[in-house]
């Protein structure tokens, strides 16, 4: 059974830093593309980010040139480097294995920035 947990959520002054992990179990990691969404209060999901594992990564014009992904594939896990963090960053961030005919997400881990 597939399983994605996210961690490393927190609240964060602005300007500051975040690194977000996606631990994933029942699954190898390291042949899928692994995508981070969020959630902000009130708003729709958006998608944040996708790592795909080696080839070229790709972002949200929003959060280009401050966040970056990474994966360990021995940790089976997948980096969010947030950096450069901003009030409207403020979300539930999710990290998502889109396969077919099963698309696996995780609970989420909050994010706030607020000074």
């Amino acid at each position: 059974q597939v399983h994605l947990v996210e961690s490393g959520g927190g609240l964060v002054q602005p300007g500051g830093s975040l690194r977000l992990s996606c631990t994933g179990s029942g699954i190898d990691f390291s042949i899928y593309n692994i995508m981070w969404y969020r959630q902000a209060p009130g708003k729709q999901r958006e998608w944040v980010a996708v790592d795909t594992g080696g080839y070229s990564p790709d972002y949200n014009e929003s959060v280009k040139g401050r966040f970056t992904v990474s994966r360990d594939n021995a940790k089976n896990t997948v980096y969010l480097q947030m950096n450069s963090l901003e009030p409207d960053d403020t979300a539930v961030y999710y990290c998502n294995l889109p396969l077919s005919p099963t698309d696996y997400w995780g609970r989420g881990t909050q994010v706030t920035v607020s000074s």
